[in-house]
């Protein structure tokens, strides 16, 4: 019997369903296997040769060479998993391993180091510590096992600076860790620089950040003694802010750090640390630190950066705050 006649007799039988559009995995017939299906707009046809709910396969035998397999639920495994529509996302709140299933997939990314801790010393207007390096972008990945480090927060100095954060990584991407706020004189380098200290007579300055990830330090703008406010630590999206010379109880908030809306909302990351004051000025000394994690800045009751955002922690006087953990999100699309 003709091809048409064989057609038109399964038409009449209403073996072949007719659809505008191709089938797809979970194209779920009652036929089964050996169900037909004509594309009525290409005029391609497709037989069902694996029925599985949800995962069918339908093999072209029509005009064209295609096949319809399932998409898989994940193309890679590691981290904190979740589903936005057609994306997974990959959480690391903690260092682990990231591996792929498939070669060449784009995927999105966010890598935050760790905050640099706040300095603390006596009688010390400190600064506070610069927020951890903050890289964006997309990147191509194969099939491997990638090492995800995670970037922990530098401690809050006793009686000296505080301790730069640690880096955050990512295969060829590295974050850098966010400079320790100063007692005296500079505030260290990082992915964000650290706040100046206010105490001694020499001229300092901020610590400097790393370009495409942060900013400098705060300075006191020449405040020496007796100065009473160390300066604020930079953020991704900002600079530290320095406290006006010789004027007591005046602010230096840290920089602000930058939104980022891979996880699908908008989240502020990499803050930087307040500055912190000095007892003996009786300065209120109470700074804010940078939105997006960046701890406050306070003569006795600092508060450090917060987890897994990489803010640096705030500066003091005999007390200082760490800074917060960094944080890496992979993201990419899997149907």
């Amino acid at each position: 019997m003709p091809f048409t006649k064989i057609a038109h007799e399964m038409l009449k039988e209403g073996a072949i369903k007719k659809s505008a559009n191709d089938p797809n995995a979970t194209t779920n017939h009652v036929n089964g296997v050996g169900t037909v299906w004509l594309n009525t707009t290409t005029g391609e046809m497709f037989v069902c040769t694996d029925a599985t709910t949800d995962a069918n396969v339908w093999s072209n035998s029509g005009e064209g060479n295609g096949v319809i397999e399932p998409i898989p639920v994940s193309l890679a495994s590691g981290g904190s998993v979740s589903t936005q529509g057609d994306y997974k996302v990959h959480t690391f709140t903690s260092s682990g391993q990231l591996t792929f299933s498939v070669a060449d997939v784009p995927v999105e990314y966010l890598v935050v180091a760790g905050g640099g801790g706040g300095g603390g010393g006596s009688y010390a207007g400190s600064g506070g510590g610069g927020a951890g390096g903050m890289l964006t972008g997309s990147i191509g990945v194969t099939e491997t096992t990638y090492s995800i480090t995670v970037g922990a927060g530098g401690n809050g100095g006793v009686e000296n600076n505080g301790g730069s954060g640690e880096n955050s990584v990512f295969s060829t991407l590295t974050a850098i860790g966010g400079g320790g706020g100063a007692v005296t004189n500079y505030g260290q380098p990082g992915g964000s620089g650290g706040g100046e200290g206010s105490t001694t007579n020499s001229a300092g300055s901020g610590g400097a950040g790393t370009a495409g990830q942060g900013n400098n330090g705060g300075d006191t703008n020449g405040a020496f003694v007796p100065a009473y406010n160390g300066a604020g630590g930079g953020g991704a999206g900002a600079v530290g802010i320095g406290a006006p010379s010789n004027t007591v109880g005046s602010p230096a908030h840290g920089g602000a750090g930058l939104a980022n809306s891979i996880t699908g909302s908008s989240v502020f990351y990499a803050g930087g640390g307040g500055g912190g004051g000095r007892s003996d000025g009786g300065a209120s000394a109470n700074s804010n630190g940078g939105v997006g994690g960046g701890g406050n800045g306070h003569v006795t009751n600092p508060t450090a950066g917060a987890a897994n955002k990489g803010g640096g922690g705030g500066g003091g006087d005999d007390a200082s705050a760490a800074g917060g953990s960094g944080i890496v999100i992979i993201k990419y699309k899997f149907q």
